[in-house]
């Protein structure tokens, strides 16, 4: 029932389609002309109606009515619709042909792997590929409306000489509620075994060889089994059909030629027949009638497939192979090129063309490369001449410049560099080294003199953060807590170097808007004389913990204390909180609230 006309185009030339225009079977036309009739006879009638049997004041109404349908049926989305259902329904039609069981590759395996010239090797040849024709034979009458006319019954089946008498009964007296294909193919397996077991298949790789053959077949004949039992789902033809014919009831009114002399805008010009309009319902609709006749393509259309043709060669070329074709071989002999080192069979004069052409040998073959340029060059010039486009290039030279800006102490890129600097220094010394980080810059520098110049971190003194510090047994030579001296340098000869960078940084933070956080005139004043040196008052916000074994600072957010002073301390005002040294004895633990952790010094 196909329709081929593959000949008929093998060359392309002008209008090369335009004789396949005139063609019936098959074609568009003899799909559509009744829905095309069918339009074209309602938009006359209505037409008709409105230019004479309608009054004027009617007349109007419709006008108005053909206005507003005219406008919104542009609204609905042909083309999406219509293009991805067809497309769906094209790749389940090509789906579909791939998945029709064909014996071609049992046949071969089974010719040459199940031996025996005797009646009995050929008795088992010709049933065991009979088994398989009977298997698709029998999914083919599930599927195809054109294959079950044709055997109607289980008794076409037996007259046709697909099963015997006994095998009916074997195979009607196997109960199931499904469907039954797969029998044959069982009878397949067991008789192939019988002949392994006979020596009639000569080692085990040929028998699975000729089972995972079989397994592909009754694969195929599972898979289009599926296919007829999971169609398209119906959702979605309804939505394609109902916007098809929705559109163009739409246009039957929207369409219509109205009276020029109204002055309604695009209707200026009353030809009466609207061409474009009844090209485009040829089109959309012809493009539903595609999709009604592959959506199934085991009917009786002109473009359905051809399954009773499909079944009666399969079924004599197979019986051919596994029969009359087993042992029958030519005779061998010298072919005509036996000596020649390059044979080149002969052409006629219609092709001769073809010697005239140069054989091809690749895209690059014939690419010509200037003699300067195929010279090689060492690789110590190779690497110079790199470098120095490298340093040439402006991409190169900009990121330059942003390194280089990176390292200035007034710019935002500064100030990460120097963090990140930070960061990857404490990570890289030892634990024994003294390490302070903060979380801004004046921080970095300012807590980082404790220890060294007798001041206190920059947090202390701030509601927002306190000062972790870990403490280790003093093994290097650290100035003592006790001995410090809050409000004045340690070293009277401290560098201006570091007195002038503090001035600038307190300059700068006065020219933001900000405070800086601990300036010395805010420190307490030192103990007075008869005072115990292990109560200093400090500012009332965090409680700093100190050890003379301090080797790290960090500030962070607000620190649950366990070595806060007692309140029963003398204070200097009732606001103050008290920098407490615990004694050698205590255990020196550190809980951190912000980071719900608590470690031990060793």
């Amino acid at each position: 029932m196909t329709v081929t006309y593959t000949a008929r185009v093998a060359n392309a030339r002008f209008c090369g389609f335009s004789k396949l225009l005139l063609a019936w079977k098959g074609s568009i036309y003899k799909v559509l002309y009744k829905e095309f009739l069918a339009f074209f006879v309602l938009y006359a009638a209505i037409s008709i109606t409105y230019r004479f049997l309608l009054y004027e004041d009617q007349k109007r109404h419709f006008e108005k009515l053909a206005i507003y349908c005219n406008h919104y049926a542009s609204l609905i989305p042909m083309s999406f619709v219509l293009g991805f259902y067809v497309t769906l329904i094209v790749n389940r039609w090509w789906n579909q042909y791939t998945s029709i069981p064909l014996p071609d590759r049992i046949m071969c395996v089974l010719s040459g792997g199940l031996q025996g010239n005797d009646e009995r090797g050929r008795l088992l040849r010709r049933t065991l590929m009979r088994y398989a024709s009977l298997s698709s034979l029998l999914i083919l009458r599930s599927v195809s409306t054109a294959v079950f006319k044709r055997f109607p019954t289980m008794d076409h089946v037996v007259e046709a000489g697909f099963m015997t008498r006994e095998e009916r009964k074997k195979f009607e007296g196997l109960h199931s509620p499904y469907n039954k294909f797969w029998i044959p193919c069982v009878w397949f397996t067991n008789l192939a075994a019988v002949a392994r077991c006979e020596g009639r298949i000569r080692d085990d790789h040929t028998l699975k060889l000729l089972l995972e053959e079989l397994n592909a077949f009754r694969g195929k004949c599972s898979l289009l089994f599926h296919y007829d039992m999971v169609s398209v789902p119906l959702v979605y033809t309804q939505v394609v059909t109902l916007a098809v014919y929705s559109f163009f009831l739409v246009c039957l009114i929207g369409r219509q030629f109205l009276d020029p002399g109204q002055g309604y805008q695009g209707h200026d010009l009353d030809l009466y027949v609207p061409i474009f309009t009844l090209l485009q319902f040829f089109f959309y609709a012809g493009w539903l009638k595609v999709a009604e006749q592959l959506i199934n393509p085991f009917g009786e259309d002109d473009d359905d497939f051809e399954t009773n043709w499909l079944i009666d060669r399969n079924f004599q070329v197979s019986m051919m192979a596994v029969d009359e074709m087993y042992g029958d071989l030519p005779v061998m002999e010298r072919d005509r090129y036996w000596n020649d080192s390059n044979p080149r069979p002969p052409y006629t004069a219609a092709t001769l063309f073809v010697l005239r052409k140069p054989s091809f040998q690749g895209s690059t073959f014939d690419m010509a490369i200037p003699k300067e340029e195929m010279h090689f060059q060492p690789l110590e010039n190779i690497a110079e001449n790199m470098e120095e486009s490298g340093t040439r290039h402006p991409n190169i030279a900009l990121f330059n410049r942003l390194l280089t800006a990176a390292h200035s102490p007034s710019s935002f890129m500064g100030v990460a560099f120097r963090r990140t600097s930070a960061q990857l220094q404490r990570l890289q010394h030892s634990p024994s080294t003294d390490r302070c980080l903060s979380d801004d810059e004046e921080e970095e520098e300012d807590s980082c003199k404790m220890g060294k110049a007798g001041s206190l971190p920059s947090g202390l003194g701030q509601d927002t953060q306190s000062t972790v510090c870990s403490f280790r047994d003093d093994r290097g030579g650290r100035t003592p807590l006790l001995d410090l001296r809050f409000g004045e340098e340690q070293d009277q000869g401290a560098e201006p170097e570091e007195k002038s960078s503090r001035r600038m940084k307190e300059g700068r933070n006065k020219d933001k808007g900000q405070t800086c956080r601990a300036p010395a005139s805010l420190l307490p004043p030192p103990p007075q004389t008869g005072q115990p040196a292990a109560a200093i008052p400090a500012p009332s916000h965090p409680t700093l913990l100190l050890h003379p074994g301090l080797e790290h600072c960090r500030s962070q957010p607000s620190i649950s204390n366990h070595w806060a002073a007692p309140a029963s301390l003398n204070s200097p005002s009732a606001g103050m909180s008290f920098l407490a040294v615990p004694p050698d004895g205590e255990p020196q633990r550190v809980r951190s609230v912000s980071m719900g952790s608590e470690f031990t010094a060793s």
